[in-house]
């Protein structure tokens, strides 16, 4: 870098990640440390909730030591030009390598492993989700250098904000000539929250300080295999030497309450049941049912999870599969008996962590009224959700009725404020209807829908394991509430119905696979068609919808006759 030539840094942050703050601290930084400084912002929208870029140059000459002279900046940044770039989210960095922003022979690039799922990653009924591994590799083969982690982690267990930790960051790679004092004091400059910025920045800094001495000193050693042995007695105590360009994947964290000494007593009892491979999604799946209806449902859980394995065995003595089956059905089986319906919902939003999580996101402080309100809008299936098979589908048929007439689907809005005694109170007490829950139509429905998978996966297993393997997968169709939850489950279904049993079990396992990988990739259902029809199956029965037919309204109609030609 040429000492004449400014230093670039090009900041990419989502919207409300604090990008502005970001800004205006490095340009305080600089006028604070005695550099001349100039700083752009560059606003865009992004995949998710908008990305604003920001634009830094620095000049690396003090300005006591120009003489009066003034240094000419740029407005924005030049592709391949940049020194440094910092980001947010994992995406958005692949997002601006791919704009050409960054240059292997000369940028750094510091970014976070955090990822904000776009828009097209939530909307897949699959794993939508883009693999970071190829985003890392993006970031290694278009960087000079670069350092990742977890920026969203750092910012959470410090109490602060993304901006402060990416602050830290900057001030840690040593991009700019600014000593660590100089950051510090305009953090503290700030204000309220000036000890929770302080604290993010002081992490960030570290660990990026820390990978940039790993870097160097793996560098040192590589230009000089000679010197290897000086260079290591020279290393500082406790340095491992690795490339501090490599990272591993995020690691899965888990939000679940701490468990009893007598949750864990009683899961690790029954997990023995298990062989190994098995017992870590077993014992969540277990955890899982007993919050959510009692041990009874979750014994039942381990029962039907028993006569999987059972099959398994006899196809696979040996365990040369690994219990793949099994470990599968562990856990779509118990995502699918914990399905969504008002008593959960209600449960989960009037739990005390539900509450201390929403106050430590809005950072109320003791002082602070907050007022939480939830908006519902239940509706007639999910009304008769609760109500005996006998009487849920005359509510049922009444509505349908009502919506053949040209009438909206009945439903009650409701907003409860959360807050207050009445709202809590109304949503514990639904909360704690767990016993009608059991009596309920859907209840009964789901249970039965449960069964035929379940004998499906014990009948296709001992046909042929792969077969067996297959429908367990096929859980992945069961996901997500209203009409996407009876689409799936309508799916799963049709395929057991005509794929799992007949033919040669190889050959139906490919089928079955197909037809999943079809439904999964087109909420359409037009691929699940195609396939089903492919492998000799019926397609999907088509369901008839109703035509609604609305009046135009008056002033509208003689506007249109106004502008009708004469004939």
């Amino acid at each position: 870098m040429k000492s004449t030539s400014p230093i670039t840094l090009l900041i990419c942050a989502l919207g409300g990640e604090g990008g502005g703050v970001l800004t205006e601290w490095l340009v305080e930084t600089a006028r604070h440390a005695g550099y001349a400084c100039q700083a752009t912002s560059i606003p865009g929208v992004a995949q998710r909730t908008g990305a604003t870029t920001y634009y830094v140059e620095v000049f690396p000459i003090a300005m006591k030591d120009l003489g009066g002279r003034r240094p000419v900046f740029s407005l924005n940044p030049v592709p391949g030009a940049l020194d440094a770039m910092i980001s947010s989210e994992l995406l958005e960095t692949a997002r601006q390598i791919g704009n050409g922003m960054t240059g292997p022979e000369r940028t750094l690039v510091l970014t976070s492993s955090a990822r904000t799922l776009t828009t097209q990653e939530r909307m897949q009924l699959g794993d939508g989700r883009t693999e970071a591994a190829d985003l890392l590799k993006l970031v290694q083969q278009f960087s000079r250098a670069h350092q990742v982690f977890d920026m969203a982690t750092v910012a959470k267990e410090a109490g602060t904000v993304v901006s402060a930790v990416m602050l830290g960051a900057v001030a840690g790679s040593g991009i700019f000539p600014f000593a660590r004092q100089d950051y510090e004091a305009v953090v503290k400059a700030g204000g309220k929250g000036a000890e929770a910025s302080l604290r993010g920045f002081g992490k960030a800094f570290e660990i990026v300080a820390q990978g940039k001495q790993q870097a160097d000193y793996l560098s040192q050693v590589l230009a000089d295999p000679e010197g290897s042995t000086t260079a290591h007695a020279q290393a500082p105590h406790g340095l491992r030497v690795k490339p501090a360009m490599t990272s591993d994947a995020p690691a899965l964290t888990s939000s679940r309450p701490a468990k009893t000494s007598d949750d864990i007593a009683l899961t690790s009892g029954m997990a023995a049941h298990f062989p190994k491979p098995v017992r870590e999604l077993f014992a969540l799946g277990y955890e899982r049912l007993l919050d959510y209806q009692g041990k009874d449902y979750a014994d039942l859980y381990s029962r039907r999870l028993l006569t999987v394995l059972v099959a398994e065995c006899e196809i696979d003595p040996a365990g040369d599969h690994d219990y793949a089956t099994t470990t599968e059905m562990a856990r779509w089986l118990a995502l699918w008996m914990a399905f969504d319906d008002i008593v959960r919902v209600a449960d989960l939003k009037s739990r005390a962590s539900r509450w201390q999580r929403v106050h430590g996101e809005v950072k109320a402080g003791d002082d602070d009224l907050l007022k939480v309100y939830d908006h519902f809008k239940p509706g007639v299936p999910e009304f008769a959700a609760l109500l005996p098979p006998t009487l849920a589908p005359r509510l049922v048929a009444w509505d349908r009725k009502r919506v053949a007439r040209g009438a909206q689907p009945w439903a009650l809005p409701l907003k409860i404020g959360t807050h207050s005694i009445f709202g809590m109170v109304a949503l514990r007490t639904l909360a704690g209807m767990k016993w009608l829950r059991v009596r309920g139509s859907r209840f009964a429905t789901e249970q039965k829908m449960i069964e035929q998978w379940l004998q499906g996966v014990v009948q296709g297993s001992l046909r042929g394991w792969q077969l067996g393997h297959e429908i367990a997968r096929c859980g992945r169709l069961i996901k997500g509430y209203g009409s996407t939850n009876e689409r799936g489950k309508e799916n799963l279904l049709h395929v057991l119905e005509h794929l799992a049993r007949g033919g040669v079990p190889m050959e139906a396992a490919r089928a079955v696979r197909a037809a999943r990988e079809a439904a999964l990739a087109d909420d359409a259902g037009k691929a699940l068609d195609a396939t089903l029809v492919q492998h000799g199956a019926p397609p999907r029965p088509v369901k008839a919808v109703p035509i609604r037919w609305v009046r135009k309204p008056r002033k509208l109609a003689e506007d249109d006759e106004a502008r009708a030609p004469v004939q």
